[in-house]
């Protein structure tokens, strides 16, 4: 039993982090259909950020107030590739729509440059963030030892989706990136400007990437390609999911999280793998449009 439990926790856990990572993407492919291979160089960026703030606190702030470098370093990291998300959607991505292909060449060159850019600031070897002391540590319940830095993931990609779906359900803004979701010409036609939603949608994408950068940063050191390691499996989910469904994304990053984790356990990580890929595979021949679809009525 408390061998179960704590694979159950360790499934938890790392589906949290595998969300995290695929809120972003969920949004961007989802509204716009841009297969964006650079979302893991915003989760590199992310946790660059997250690594200057604290050589900031160490250089410049009492050492009484380390300890909230990291809470500080998750909006500016927010922010940050927020706003590089925009960049990047005004001068590149915004000329790439309904060219997926196009999209995917172009993205995954712009990783390349990202990847080159940081090993020229901060060097190639990979660089350590120093967690703070609240966060070391952990606590036993029913005889599992829970980590304090993966309770509190599990903690900030709550937050995070609650945030999401109360921007998506509650506010104009989002309401409105719901309708060109689902209908891109019709919502146009009711005088919703397409493109500025795009923009706030790439931007809210990569901020949320910057977020999980940021939280990534608690499992260990980080390097100039530490996101390219995880783009693959948020792809995976939000197909899995249903392209543009946050619930699917949910479901999703839950099922792929548990499924690894259960397997890895009894084999080893590669044997891991290709259970996940299969499963997916086998998934999608029997429901193409994902765990979540949209019920639509089309008048031919």
């Amino acid at each position: 039993m408390e061998i179960l439990l704590t694979q159950l926790f360790n499934g938890l856990s790392y589906s949290s982090f595998l969300l995290l990572i695929a809120l972003g993407l969920s949004i961007t492919f989802g509204l716009m259909r841009v297969m964006n291979m650079a979302h893991g160089d915003m989760i590199m960026i992310g946790a660059y950020v997250t690594y200057s703030v604290q050589l900031i606190f160490v250089s410049m702030v009492p050492e009484s107030l380390f300890d909230y470098y990291f809470i500080l370093s998750i909006p500016i990291a927010f922010i940050v590739t927020a706003l590089i998300g925009l960049l990047v959607e005004k001068s590149l991505i915004r000329f790439l729509y309904a060219r997926p292909l196009d999209s995917l060449l172009a993205t995954w060159g712009l990783s390349l440059i990202f990847q080159q850019i940081a090993r020229m600031i901060f060097g190639a070897p990979n660089v350590a963030v120093t967690a703070p002391s609240w966060l070391n540590g952990s606590v036993e319940i029913a005889s599992v030892v829970l980590p304090y830095k993966r309770l509190f993931i599990l903690v900030l990609v709550c937050l995070c989706v609650l945030g999401l779906y109360y921007y998506l359900i509650k506010t104009t803004a989002g309401r409105r990136m719901n309708a060109v979701t689902l209908n891109r010409p019709m919502a146009a036609s009711l005088g919703i400007n397409t493109r500025k939603v795009d923009a706030t949608a790439f931007a809210l994408g990569s901020g949320l990437g910057g977020v999980a950068g940021c939280a990534l940063t608690l499992l260990g050191p980080v390097g100039p390609t530490v996101g390219t390691n995880y783009i693959i499996d948020a792809f995976m989910i939000v197909i899995l999911g249903g392209v543009g469904k946050i619930k699917g994304t949910v479901l999703g990053a839950l099922c792929i999280g548990l499924l690894s984790t259960f397997t890895e356990y009894g084999t080893s990580a590669t044997i891991a793998k290709v259970v996940v890929f299969a499963f997916i595979i086998i998934f999608l021949q029997w429901k193409p449009s994902g765990l979540i679809s949209t019920r639509t009525r089309v008048l031919d």
